[in-house]
Parts: structure tokens; sequence; C-alpha cells
């Protein structure tokens, strides 16, 4: 997989030739998203918003994640994902916007919710949301690379499948 800095230059180049942008909502990788998307020189063209949103509280204020979701499901989970890319959108006005949350590790694991478990949304332009998780290995430093570049990856495969409005 390439790395995340080629990857948000490539994101950058087709958002700005789209006339598009993204915004992001992050937990489990604490703002490095947005440090591979602000480290490409002209990023502010096509990005404005992300939100690290680590704890619940921070989901549900800056993002407007329903407090049912996070007792009923946890943060980690399908639902709360999708929110949160939804409630970045919204507050970006942004074309499109990530998000992610996930089990770094080394701690917090359960059986049900293993180190390694992280849930990645998408939202579309239009108001379509699609979420995914994946389970990856390594430690905590390796968890969020792979976290980065799965979202980032994504990302950039919907868009480029994407058909603008006139």
């Amino acid at each position: 997989m390439a790395n995340s800095r080629q990857l948000a230059a490539d994101l950058g180049s087709v958002l700005l030739s789209r006339g598009e942008s993204v915004a992001l909502a992050e937990s489990c990788t604490g703002g490095l998203i947005a440090a591979a998307v602000t480290d490409i020189p002209g990023s502010s063209a096509w990005f404005s918003h992300g939100v690290v949103s680590y704890g619940n509280q921070a989901k549900q204020q800056l993002l407007g994640v329903q407090a049912s979701s996070l007792m009923d499901h946890g943060a980690v989970s399908e639902l709360v994902v999708r929110e949160m890319a939804a409630g970045a959108q919204a507050l970006a006005d942004a074309d499109w916007a990530v998000a992610v949350s996930g089990i770094a590790g080394p701690d917090g694991g359960s059986p049900d919710k293993p180190v390694g478990l992280v849930w990645l949304a998408i939202a579309h332009p239009g108001g379509q949301t699609e979420a995914w998780h994946c389970h990856f290995s390594g430690n905590r430093e390796a968890v969020r690379k792979q976290t980065v570049e799965e979202a980032l990856s994504q990302l950039l495969q919907r868009i480029h499948g994407h058909v603008q409005s006139a």
C-alpha cells in the first residue's frame, strides 16, 4: 500500500481537480490523518476541518453522535462511526468525510472488540454513508498507521468511483 503522504497528495490532487473538499473525524488515530493531509502544501484548498474526538463527550458535543448510540453499541462500532462521519461532513459543509474509531492497544480490547479492531466510515456527497471494519495487527503505532492508510486509500477509491453531479 502507498504511504500516507503519497495517498494524501493523491487525495488533494483529485479533490482539487473536482472542486471538492473533505472533513475528518478521528478517534484512535488522534489526528494522524489530519497530519498527513496538512503535510501537503495547499491542502487548505480542499481541507478545512478535522475533529479529534477521542472521548465520548467530544463525539457527542462536536459531531452530534447520539448518547444512545454510544451506550448501546460503544464508541468502536458501525453506528457511531457513521454518525461521526455525518457529523464531520455537516460541521465542515464538506463534500466528503472520513471517520475512524478503534482499539489501537495495547490495552482496551475485549473478546468482542479485540485490539486492532477499527471501524471506518465515509460520508459521500448527497448523504450516503458507508462503514466497514478492519482487524489490524501489530503494536499501537502499527495499528494507527494502517488505519490512516486504509482511510485515505478507501476515500480515494470512493472519490474515483463517484460521478460528480452537474
